[in-house]
């Protein structure tokens, strides 16, 4: 970091790319998604751990959170994909004010047809480009990242 607080002319460089790559990975992943499943990025980011989920049951509160989104958004969506048959709402049986996200039979055909697709997807456009090495290092470095921003929600939480 320089003395300004600015990004250097190196850092400026790497955080384009990175905001290059994110929105690149995104557009393509949606584009196959779409083409594959007639799913949004957003509904197979929801249909996921559904799929994946004992019963392919879970809490709204606890997918909002699986996926990184507030409430009002997994609320709206998952109202959207109701309405398209994709996933039911059913109440809480253990708060009354909670309730729960079940996939649908035509939520599970949908995510099993996207899913073959999208994981040839990740591996030709994340991966492949890749050298064992790289991938390894690159996990190495999300980890780390990732341990910084929850430790920095942490302490943002205990100051609230």
């Amino acid at each position: 970091m320089t003395d300004s607080g600015w990004l250097d002319e190196r850092e400026a460089r790497v955080w384009q790319a990175y905001r290059e790559v994110m929105r690149d990975l995104q557009s393509a992943f949606d584009r196959q998604l779409a083409d594959d499943a007639g799913l949004s990025g957003a509904e197979f980011a929801l249909l996921a751990p559904l799929s994946e989920s004992s019963g392919g049951v879970l809490r709204t509160r606890d997918l909002g959170l699986m996926v990184g989104w507030d409430r009002s958004r997994t609320s709206h969506l998952v109202s959207r994909m109701q309405k398209r048959g994709l996933v039911v709402r059913e109440d809480c049986p253990d708060d009354a004010r909670g309730s729960m996200v079940r996939l649908t039979p035509d939520g599970r055909a949908a995510i099993e047809a996207a899913a073959p697709e999208h994981v040839k997807t990740v591996r030709r456009l994340f991966f492949d480009p890749l050298s064992d090495e790289e991938v390894d290092l690159l996990g190495g470095i999300f980890e780390r990242l990732r341990e910084r921003i929850s430790g920095d929600e942490e302490r943002s939480n205990s100051r609230q």
